[in-house]
């Protein structure tokens, strides 16, 4: 699933509207990148939403 490791993001559900506002269902996913993260003396590769990378939550 579409989750950040860290802080828990997940996606968002929401509508798409046409010009005629017809709805149909959609889901906003957050922006997750593969990143190598040191825990402890070891390397793990995490999924990590972009504003955690940008606020420094991940080394």
């Amino acid at each position: 699933m579409a989750r950040c490791e860290i802080c828990n993001k997940g996606p968002i559900y929401g509508h798409r509207i046409s010009h005629a506002h017809n709805l149909t269902k959609r889901r906003w996913n957050p922006n997750l990148q593969h990143v190598r993260v040191i825990v402890g003396k070891t390397h793990k590769s995490m999924r990590v939403c972009t504003n955690c990378i940008r606020s420094g939550r991940v080394n």
